[in-house]
């Protein structure tokens, strides 16, 4: 009987694992390296009054450990517990598993144009506010009839209304300090409106406070019930740009946090529950040869093209953090988004090939 019921256990494993995703969430966090991501708290910045925000203590309390692994999973748990037992986790280095930006600019707005695009458009080569006149593969998405009016996309910083382009897109994109309850807007939706309107403005008004873009785009998720989500969180690239260790450390924290709840809520609501699968990246790498070049990333800094990736959920094998020695680019992300949901991201440019995540 015990032999029957653990077969039974494995064929539906595999049934599940086998299954194709529905549903998509797309998560970045601005400008968090792959330095901290696999190896955990960075001691000699940790240590360096510059950066340390005067509370060393506090940070290898919270961050450290002897063991790698313990130190890497005491920032980034859900990564490192979840997502490493039933997902993909790409980009250590360590083991000469490499992801870059194809783009040589290695800054915001051409990162997350090749994120979206599936290709490096040379003309795409600063973070001026001007519309991206390429498809990306939200727009793509929002063609198909069964994903039609079920995409949308939530960031922190204004400069997104530019990069999905929201004057042509046909999907809500709702950056910075846009309000999210826009048409007939709900009771949550009004509170975290004006919430976000009145509230502490560190960054002026380029990007408000993840916790915002958080908020208003899970609320979305659990009112509207969107196929596609996009939802980007910028207070890591802004504290380091800032210089403040400890401050993006904390704010890498709090996205494993709410990767979690997000995962948590679509593992219990049954129009989301194994059917939605996760990728999770970052637009670019950041500084560490140089050690005070951690607060900087752009085309002469050596490093700041090297990023990372992890992916869950349906049709995503369990494999782990990928220890095989591979190359792979950030603009292979768009046409993995569409394998994803079994579809071929098609557009009026060049498109990379998927990451074969599958083999």
């Amino acid at each position: 009987m015990r032999s029957l019921l653990l077969l039974l256990f494995f064929f539906c494993g595999e049934f599940v694992n086998a299954q194709q995703a529905e549903h998509l969430i797309v998560i970045t966090t601005d400008g968090f390296r792959w330095q901290e991501l696999f190896t955990g708290m960075d001691t000699s910045l940790a240590k360096n009054k510059t950066y340390n925000e005067d509370d060393s203590n506090k940070l290898y309390a919270k961050y450290y450990s002897d063991n790698l692994k313990e130190r890497r999973k005491k920032l980034m748990p859900f990564l490192w517990s979840v997502i490493n037992e039933q997902g993909q986790i790409y980009g250590n280095r360590g083991y000469d598993n490499k992801v870059n930006n194809a783009n040589p600019y290695r800054i915001s707005y051409p990162g997350y144009s090749e994120i979206f695009t599936g290709f490096v458009d040379s003309a795409i080569n600063s973070n001026e506010h001007v519309p991206n006149p390429n498809s990306t593969i939200l727009d793509f998405f929002q063609q198909q009839p069964n994903l039609k009016n079920k995409v949308a996309a939530f960031g922190a910083w204004e400069v997104f209304n530019n990069i999905l382009n929201d004057k042509r897109a046909t999907f809500p994109v709702i950056a910075g300090f846009d309000k999210s309850g826009k048409i007939n807007p709900s009771p949550n939706q009004l509170l975290i409106d004006e919430m976000l309107t009145n509230s502490y403005r560190p960054f002026d008004n380029a990007e408000c406070l993840d916790v915002f873009t958080h908020y208003a785009a899970f609320n979305y998720l659990k009112e509207k019930k969107p196929s596609v989500l996009y939802i980007s969180y910028g207070e890591t690239d802004e504290w380091a740009h800032a210089g403040k260790y400890k401050s993006y450390l904390n704010a890498a924290n709090q996205v494993d946090k709410w990767i979690e709840e997000i995962w948590n809520y679509i593992q219990q609501d049954p129009y989301y529950k194994d059917k939605t699968a996760l990728l999770i990246t970052t637009d670019h790498g950041r500084g560490d040869f140089i050690k005070s070049q951690w607060t900087s990333h752009g085309k002469n800094i050596k490093g700041a093209d090297e990023i990372w990736f992890a992916l869950l959920g349906p049709g995503i094998p369990a494999k782990g953090e990928i220890k095989t020695s591979q190359q792979f680019f950030q603009e292979q992300f768009a046409q993995t988004m569409a394998q994803i949901l079994n579809l071929t991201f098609k557009a009026n440019h060049g498109i990379a090939d998927p990451i074969p995540y599958t083999k």
